[in-house]
């Protein structure tokens, strides 16, 4: 009897302390590593994202964080290579504390830490990634992409060539010569062959990465004439190939598309003429013509411009949508578990069919985790108001008639794709206004 009775109070004690505990599993700090490059040739887009990050978790814990709670953001150099980064990623994770992290802007660094994230069991967030083979190829539990691929962006720049131009006949790209050249042309010549089947493929470049100088590729784009050249290049060797083949008035012979020129179109200022097609992985542009005046968008240009004397570009946008979208989901994962601190699992399935506002549109994070974000595509002007070149003749695609159903592999919604697509209802146009 007096066994039985210490084992009651020695049961009550326990679940008396037991409810403190609980009661305090909310964190003092939600601790979130981000992956991004702070050195080498993509620090181009990894600072800016950086920047970002900065500026919106300093607003979000003013207003208090997430569910009452401040987050502490830790950053995560991923020009240190991958090795070293997958390194990091657990350090930040197993000694930091991390619940949530923030990985990255190589696909190969998102197709590396996503096992890595299975295994830790953290929150992983694809915040600016490409690849549209993460969700095809693989079922990743904890991570999810807050934003489109590669599928959408490439298909979003075939309907705007088609639409503009539609009567070429000859065609060459000149991409660099990793993972990422290889596989948007892949998928743009998939497309290509179904759209327009009678058009010539006439000089495939693949410069190697980092290549400084790109006379033996110009020299044949001038000797072959093609009507268009494609290059779905970034950074600095976009900015190099622009300025040597714009010396060399190649930018005036073919109709240029590039799909990635949006975060280069400051940097290139006056070397960029108009009639050059660009996109911007996204619908991301600080003067989005449904958007620019919105007072989220002009607080965000003001401030990220005070902070770094330059505009926003896309990087800057997916770190937007990484936040707000964890946020989202945090709240939407409180709001299931009563109030209280949600955990790990409960956030990733509390993005599965989330919908929130970026600050250029919706995104929709559909079952297989993947983002739904709209495109949006320009052909280059230039006007006084600013010293650079300006989106002209704009269109916007919808994320959902541009991104590859669930279940299919891109390269094979690609080769079936229907030209009626290139005149869809739903893709809204706009011309450049102040």
């Amino acid at each position: 009897m007096a066994i039985k009775g210490f084992a009651a109070a020695a049961f009550g004690l326990g679940a008396l302390l037991t409810l403190p505990a609980q009661a305090q599993d909310k964190p003092k700090e939600l601790v979130v590593g981000i992956a991004t490059f702070l050195s080498g040739p993509a620090s181009v887009f990894g600072v800016p994202g950086k920047n970002a990050a900065d500026l919106f978790f300093e607003e979000l814990n003013a207003k208090g964080g997430i569910l009452g709670v401040p987050v502490k953001p830790v950053y995560v150099d991923e020009g240190a290579g991958t090795n070293q980064l997958i390194s990091e990623y657990r350090r930040v994770v197993q000694d930091q504390g991390a619940q949530v992290m923030f990985g990255a802007i190589s696909s190969g660094s998102c197709n590396a830490l996503a096992p890595v994230a299975e295994d830790l069991k953290v929150v992983n967030v694809m915040w600016d990634c490409g690849t549209q083979t993460i969700f095809e190829d693989g079922k990743w539990k904890y991570s999810v992409r807050t934003q489109g691929h590669a599928g959408a962006e490439m298909m979003a720049t075939l309907l705007y060539l088609m639409k503009t131009k539609p009567d070429f006949k000859t065609v060459a790209v000149v991409n660099q010569d990793y993972a990422w050249g290889r596989e948007s042309w892949a998928l743009l010549q998939a497309g290509l062959k179904a759209l327009k089947p009678d058009v010539k493929v006439v000089a495939e470049l693949f410069p190697k990465f980092g290549a400084p100088d790109f006379s033996t590729e110009i020299t044949r784009l001038s000797a072959l004439r093609p009507d268009v050249v494609i290059s779905t290049s970034w950074g600095g060797d976009l900015d190099t190939f622009v300025q040597q083949a714009a010396a060399r008035g190649l930018l005036k012979q073919s109709t240029f598309v590039l799909p990635l020129a949006e975060s280069s179109l400051e940097r290139l200022g006056a070397v960029l003429p108009e009639g050059v097609i660009v996109g911007s992985r996204g619908d991301h542009y600080f003067l989005h013509p449904k958007h620019k005046n919105s007072p989220e968008m002009q607080a965000f240009v003001k401030k990220y411009k005070d902070k770094t004397g330059v505009y926003p570009i896309y990087p800057t946008f997916h770190m937007n949508q990484a936040v707000t979208g964890l946020v989202k989901a945090y709240e939407k994962a409180g709001a299931a578990a009563g109030g209280k601190w949600p955990t790990k699992e409960q956030v990733i399935a509390a993005f599965e069919g989330l919908e929130f506002k970026s600050l250029t549109g919706t995104i929709t994070i559909r079952s297989d985790h993947q983002g739904l974000e709209d495109q949006m595509l320009g052909t280059t002007k230039r006007v006084p108001e600013f010293p650079f070149a300006v989106y002209d003749k704009m269109a916007l695609y919808p994320g959902k008639l541009v991104t590859t159903p669930v279940g299919e592999k891109s390269l094979d919604w690609f080769a079936k794709v229907k030209p009626d697509l290139v005149n869809d209802k739903s893709i809204e146009t706009f011309d450049y206004s102040k």
